[in-house]
């Protein structure tokens, strides 16, 4: 778990410093954390909703091939 929450935060850093980019060339993946009334009363586009505390309990529903991102 303290990795998973290590990783969202460099994720964090990345994005607020990163310049916009161009659409990836394969699927991307967007899983929202957040608490579901969170995701509930506003999510990305396509999201889907996978509280930090089950993401270890449903890895295997994460694409292993593409880009997945977790916020």
């Amino acid at each position: 778990m303290r990795g998973v929450l290590i990783v969202l935060a460099a994720t964090g850093i990345l994005f607020a410093t990163a310049a916009p980019a161009a659409p990836p060339e394969y699927p991307v993946s967007i899983i929202d954390v957040r608490h579901w009334e969170a995701y509930a009363e506003s999510h990305i586009k396509g999201a889907r909703s996978m509280p930090l505390r089950v993401v270890a309990d449903r890895a295997a529903e994460i694409s292993k091939t593409g880009l997945v991102v977790f916020y």
